[in-house]
C-alpha cells in the first residue's frame, strides 16, 4: 500500500466543541503519523484560494465567515492510503448523512459544520499541504 500524506483541517466547530483530542485520537489509532501540526487563523486570501471552486457562489461568504470564526488546526497526516482511509473514517461531507461511528456522524451537524476537512486526492493533498504549510513545517518522521 502506498504511503501518502493528506491535509486535514480541524474546523472551527471542532475547536469550539473541544473535539480536537478525540478526532486526533481516532485518526492516530489507525496507525497514521502526524508530520506537521499548527493552529492558524485563516485569512480571506487563503480561503479564496482554498475554496476557489466555490468562491464565486452566493453561499461563499457564509463558508468564509464560518472558517474565520475560530482558528483551525492544520495537520499533515501520513500513512498507507491515508487519503481514502481518512475519508472513510470521516464519513460523507454532509454530517446528517454520515453514519454513527464516523467522525462526522458522531460530531458533525451538516455540510459546513462537519468537524474536519480532508484532502480528496493525492493531487489535492499536494496542493493543500503547500498552501497551509511552509517549507520546513512538514517533517519526515
Amino acid at each position: 500500500m502506498p504511503q501518502e500524506t493528506s491535509l486535514l483541517l480541524l474546523k472551527p466547530d471542532c475547536i469550539a466543541k473541544n473535539l480536537t483530542g478525540e478526532v486526533l485520537k481516532r485518526l492516530l489509532a489507525e496507525g497514521f503519523r502526524i508530520r506537521g501540526c499548527k493552529m492558524i487563523q485563516l485569512t480571506d486570501a487563503l480561503l479564496k484560494d482554498h475554496y476557489s471552486h466555490i468562491a464565486d457562489k452566493p453561499f461563499f461568504p457564509e463558508v468564509a465567515g464560518f472558517m474565520k470564526s475560530k482558528p483551525v488546526i492544520a495537520v499533515a497526516l501520513a500513512g498507507e492510503n491515508v487519503i481514502s482511509r481518512v475519508r472513510d473514517l470521516l464519513g460523507p461531507t454532509d454530517s446528517k448523512a454520515a453514519p454513527k461511528g464516523t467522525i462526522r456522524g458522531d460530531f458533525g451537524d451538516d455540510k459546513m459544520t462537519n468537524v474536519v476537512h480532508a484532502s480528496d486526492s493525492a493531487e489535492a493533498a499536494a496542493i493543500e499541504l503547500n498552501r497551509f504549510f511552509a517549507p520546513g513545517e512538514v517533517f519526515d518522521i
